[in-house]
């Protein structure tokens, strides 16, 4: 059956040689050979049979080339599928690596948040149980001080004033961390506010024989946010600064603008600097180095006001180098917050 679709070549093939035959067989006559009949038929059975082999092995070959070329496009598809299957899942993973990621970080600011929390009722229940006391002690040995002579006694009372105050001072952080009060936004002059907080701090013993440079241009825009907080924020910057900073150095100001939407303010020192160690938890509460003189909120109020006012804050420190505090706020905040004198160029500064 492989062989029917040859038999027209075969026929025609015939029908040329059986035109000679006539001619051939009178030339075999006269020549009188015995064999010569014999001859034209073998070798017209054996073209028809090269022939037909001929075709076969074409056919063949022809076959063969398109199941090799059919065999190399499927190839080639499969590996293309291959490669996209492998880029997807890629993908895919990538995707599952980043939401897991993602994940664990809410958890773990949830975490915070819910300690956060708990620590502001503390707080806030500690404050209420303490206070009244405590105003009641403090007014009790202001005036016993004014009654007592002796100077060692007076200067037991001094101590226990001090101690006294600086309860009172942990009780108000307190309060603040946990019960900011409510936003006010204005729209000030950073150039002036930082200028005003550097006059009023500039009496406090912690910036004696230090420089403080204020580098922030004049010709910044104008920032939306409350002029309270924010000042609160760069005097407990600044104190801090002045305070790892040895005679003889310097405390700097800076700010520039981010894009078309942002500002970014830089406070600087040339102090001590901070560990590798304890950088990562100087925005904790009650996290301090310096013990004995200081509560440890100053920062995390800090953090607290910045986040409040839709900004950031980082610091970056080198150890006996120095510090930098990053802070990055919004030109324009959106209006949710019931705003003060909306209308007005500059806020008035609050220290």
């Amino acid at each position: 059956m492989r062989m029917y679709p040859y038999w027209a070549d075969t026929r025609l093939l015939g029908n040329l040689l059986c035109g000679y035959w006539p001619n051939w067989h009178s030339f075999s006559k006269t020549l009188d050979l015995p064999t010569t009949p014999y001859i034209l038929p073998a070798t017209f059975v054996a073209l028809v049979v090269m022939f037909m082999v001929w075709r076969m092995q074409r056919v063949e070959w022809e076959r063969t080339c398109r199941a090799l070329k059919q065999a190399t496009e499927l190839k080639v598809r499969l590996e293309r599928e291959r490669n996209q299957a492998q880029a997807e899942i890629f993908r895919r993973l990538h995707e599952d690596s980043e939401l897991n990621k993602e994940k664990f970080q809410f958890q773990a600011q949830l975490a915070e948040y819910e300690k956060y929390s708990t620590l502001a009722q503390l707080a806030l229940g500690a404050a209420h149980g303490i206070n009244n006391p405590l105003l009641g002690i403090l007014s009790h040995l202001e005036l016993e001080l004014k009654t007592v002579q002796d100077p060692d006694q007076r200067w037991e009372i001094e101590q226990c004033i001090a101690g006294t105050k600086r309860i009172a001072a942990t009780l108000r952080g307190l309060v603040n961390y946990a019960r900011p009060g409510p936003l006010v936004l204005s729209s000030l002059s950073l150039h002036r506010l930082v200028t005003d907080t550097l006059s009023f701090l500039e009496g406090q013993p912690a910036l004696r024989g230090k420089r403080a440079e204020n580098h922030v241009p004049e010709d910044l825009p104008h920032i939306l946010v409350d002029s309270n907080q924010l000042s609160q924020v760069l005097m407990n910057l600044l104190i801090n600064a002045a305070e790892a900073t040895p005679d003889g150095g310097c405390i700097a100001i800076a700010s520039n603008k981010l894009g078309a939407d942002n500002l970014e303010i830089r406070v600087s020192d040339t102090g001590c600097g901070i560990s590798p160690e304890i950088l990562p938890h100087v925005f904790e509460p009650f996290f301090t180095t310096k013990h004995g003189r200081g509560t440890g909120l100053g920062l995390s109020i800090s953090a607290t006001y910045v986040r409040r006012n839709k900004g950031e804050i980082k610091i970056d420190s080198v150890l006996n180098h120095g510090t930098t505090v990053t802070i990055t706020l919004p030109i324009r905040q959106e209006e949710s917050h019931k705003t003060k004198d909306k209308n007005r160029d500059h806020a008035e500064v609050v220290v």
